[in-house]
């Protein structure tokens, strides 16, 4: 009995997401891949965008070793270069990672990526605090080629690479920046969790000791990197984490600088000099 080729077919999109390394991908649906809002900025990002585009959704699409071509098709009159099969996978490939970048922040990717997260299919994070806390993909820039993909967990705040090495050619671009911030906020369940694991850890539980005798903090062997689990409880902590927060001061208060009547009141002429003085010395 001869198979149906069109049964044996398997769409580009499936294909992609089915090879070797690519489990953080969820496949794109066709729908999203056709409305031209979703795909807006592409084309400038990636060589031979039409006949990427054709290739993600499934049309036949004409390269340059098709009939032994020389890279220019004929169309009317005009000739068109034409990429050839190694190139045209490079584009195909990077286009639908950035689609799927865009993907992944809408309502339908954000469910499908979700569920990846609560199967775990993105591993767990190494800290002993975290309690084997599930990771979520994330790239460090949004712009393709800088970096590959690194996972974020949400309880410690922390990044790591991945545990496998079949992960370190995918481009954290193809996940962004935006994604893991929008699914923790997606699905408070998370932050839940992540809360769950930091009020149940007492801190003086584990820690290197010494004849039972914990080590002094500001000893150079002491426990390090503790400020990762040291989140405010109450309201006086709060209160004194948001006065050490860094920003901008709103005012400038003279009272505390110091003021040398001496010094800074003389005439502009001297201390023009003085400034002149310092940097031919300085010379």
């Amino acid at each position: 009995m001869s198979s149906d080729p069109e049964e044996d077919y398997i769409p580009w999109i499936q294909q992609f997401c089915e090879l070797f390394g690519h489990d953080y991908f969820v496949p794109v649906s066709q729908d999203f891949i056709e409305d031209d809002f979703n795909l807006t900025g592409l084309s400038s990002q990636v060589p031979y965008y039409r006949e990427a585009l054709y290739t993600i959704l499934d049309y036949q699409v004409e390269t340059a070793d098709d009939n032994g071509s020389n890279g220019t098709s004929n169309n009317k009159g005009s000739k068109t270069e034409l990429p050839n099969k190694a190139l045209l996978a490079h584009s195909a490939e990077l286009l639908y990672g950035l689609i799927h970048a865009r993907y992944i922040i809408s309502k339908p990717g954000l469910t499908a990526m979700a569920s990846k997260f609560e199967r775990n299919e993105f591993g767990s994070c190494p800290r002993y605090y975290c309690d084997g806390m599930h990771l979520i993909p994330v790239g460090s820039t949004d712009i393709p080629g800088q970096e590959t993909v690194r996972l974020y967990c949400p309880c410690c705040n922390d990044i790591y690479l991945p545990s496998s090495s079949r992960y370190l050619n995918i481009d954290g671009a193809f996940f962004g920046t935006t994604f893991p911030g929008l699914l923790v906020k997606m699905f408070p369940e998370i932050e839940n969790q992540c809360r769950n694991r930091v009020y149940k850890v007492n801190q003086n539980d584990f820690g290197l000791r010494l004849f039972g005798f914990q080590i002094s903090e500001l000893s150079a062997s002491g426990p390090r990197m503790k400020w990762l689990r040291l989140h405010p409880r109450t309201s006086q902590e709060k209160e004194e984490f948001n006065n050490c927060e860094l920003s901008v001061p709103s005012e400038f208060d003279e009272s505390d600088v110091p003021f040398n009547s001496d010094s800074e009141m003389g005439d502009p002429e001297d201390n023009d000099d003085d400034d002149k003085t310092m940097a031919s010395e300085g010379n």
